[in-house]
């Protein structure tokens, strides 16, 4: 290994927290020296608890055709299906474990059950189902589908008894962040469906330490990806039925403590919501994974969650709201420090919607694969800031992981304006200040570098792909389709280039992107 990859693991691994890395060697080794019994037997008697699913999941399994569908990629298996199945990648593969299909609208109770059974018979075979991130997920979609349809299955019971043994004694310390929290929304629904006070002790703990540090005091979560802030809301929300479907089995103690984490999260998504209904791409979001932010708002009215608005902080996320216009703007950084795996290179980035109709726009993301692809969709100019030579704002690398990083390094903020300042390219000896100011019909941007660049800064700006190629005179250009004109001062020169828009994972299309080269000082003027 040569001394610049030394260095970036080094400038990785010094965010992490101790109980991260603790774990990483504790599991490593007691899974090399011992063997763990997971097989409790069946368990103990336990009554069927009550479930309603308020949130369908989307078609993916279609039974007659026996073909799953993820990540907008399909595969009919044309005998047994491969629970292990790998050559769409990892993602999928996961997917196929998670068992979300169990919950589409479109699944027969009989279907269901033989799935269930099936994946029983491979239990001993079973690779990616068995980590415990997939097994949160399936355990909770296991639980869902058999309450909901009044299934009792004792031999369903056990495995899934084993499988929560499994995740008990393999709890994410090691990654923290959304992971960890997902094994605790997960052990409730265990606790709940087999009346287990050793579940229920754990996912209590875990839930308070683990919401309370992951919801922040402006009610985002705190991975900064609104499509996971999406997700982790809707989990939050299930809990919260859970409990209030389910009262003979006297646990309330969480009711309240949860209703106030779903009441600051509602009010976030309800900020950061455009008026079409869509959420800002940022960070690691794309479409069709999470439930649609109103689907969310309708399934907290209907548990009573209180409506209350706090004003975006501490999430480092704005959003500016006119009659002709929503900008919203990231002037935080990026977090959290210890699991920063879906953030990406792109302090000062902003995105623009006009009427509902997206103008300019994150490029979102389209794989989770550790490849060229994923690399570039989190590199700083896939996003709407300001690089300068080829250096990288923050250091992300390896598909999830990042060394140095931005700091932002001063915030001012009124009515018309936010000025900021981050430290990204300090090693470079360069600081960046961004200035966004607003008024009714025009959006202004200054980037200033604290001295020369030689006319190597770079503004990158990229346009929805329903935008037809601008018109490019001298220092303006001009988007006809939404009369939207755009002028430069201060810039050395104006490129006009293509680029892939994602639309979900493996799925981009065609866009145009604007590279505005500039030395010092660049001021662009959006007159709506």
């Amino acid at each position: 290994m040569d001394i610049s990859k030394i260095k970036l693991l080094l400038n990785t691994v010094k965010y992490l927290k101790p109980i991260q890395v603790y774990y990483r060697f504790y599991y490593f080794f007691r899974n090399k020296l011992f063997s763990i019994d997971v097989d409790g037997g069946f368990p103990p008697p336990f009554t069927l608890i009550n479930w309603e699913s308020k949130l369908k999941s989307s078609l993916s399994y279609v039974h007659k055709e026996k073909s799953f569908s993820f990540l907008n990629v399909t595969h009919q298996f044309t005998a047994q299906i491969d629970w292990n199945y790998s050559e769409h990648g990892k993602l999928w593969t996961y997917n196929l474990n998670y068992f979300d299909f169990l919950n589409q609208k479109e699944m027969i109770r009989e279907s269901g059950v033989n799935l269930i059974l099936d994946y029983i018979k491979n239990d001993s075979i079973l690779k990616d189902g068995k980590e415990p991130y997939p097994i949160s997920l399936r355990g909770m979609n296991w639980i869902k589908f058999l309450a909901e349809n009044k299934i009792s299955n004792t031999q369903i019971d056990k495995i899934l008894n084993n499988h929560y043994r499994i995740l008990f004694t393999n709890l994410e310390y090691h990654l923290l962040g959304n992971h960890l929290l997902e094994n605790a929304f997960s052990l409730l629904f265990g606790a709940y469906y087999f009346q287990d006070e050793k579940l229920y002790r754990k996912a209590k703990k875990l839930l308070i330490s683990e919401l309370n540090e992951q919801i922040l005091s402006d009610g985002g979560h705190f991975e900064l990806s609104p499509m996971y802030h999406q997700i982790i809301f809707s989990r939050l929300l299930d809990c919260i039925q859970l409990i209030k479907l389910n009262p003979v089995w006297e646990k309330n103690e969480l009711l309240s403590f949860l209703e106030g984490k779903a009441t600051l999260m509602n009010s976030w998504l309800q900020n950061i919501t455009y008026n079409n209904g869509e959420i800002p791409m940022v960070n690691d979001s794309t479409y069709l994974i999470s439930s649609k932010s109103e689907e969310l708002f309708t399934y907290s009215k209907s548990l009573g969650i209180k409506s209350k608005i706090v004003p975006l902080s501490t999430s480092g996320y704005r959003k500016i709201n006119s009659n002709q216009y929503e900008l919203f703007i990231d002037v935080g950084n990026v977090g959290p420090d210890y699991q920063p795996g879906h953030a990406h290179s792109d302090t000062f980035n902003f995105e623009l919607i006009k009427n509902g109709s997206p103008v300019f726009v994150d490029t979102g993301i389209s794989t989770y694969e550790k490849n060229i692809i994923r690399q570039s969709e989190r590199a700083t100019c896939a996003h709407n800031t300001v690089q300068i030579d080829d250096i990288e704002q923050t250091q992300v690398w390896g598909g999830f992981r990042v060394a140095n990083r931005a700091k932002v390094s001063s915030l001012q903020e009124t009515d018309y304006y936010i000025k900021a300042v981050h430290d990204g390219y300090k090693k470079k000896g360069f600081l960046h200040k961004r200035t966004f100011q607003w008024e009714e019909n025009k959006i202004t941007l200054k980037d200033e570098m604290d001295k020369s660049t030689n006319n190597k800064s770079k503004a990158f700006f990229h346009l929805h792909s329903s935008i037809k190629k601008p018109l490019l005179k001298e220092n303006k250009l001009i988007l006809h389709d939404l009369k939207i004109q755009i002028e430069f001062k201060g810039f050395n020169n104006i490129v006009i280039a293509d680029y892939q828009l994602s639309e979900g994972f493996n799925k981009t299309k065609s866009a145009y992107k604007i590279i505005v080269t500039f030395d010092q000082k660049l001021t662009t003027t959006i007159a709506i």
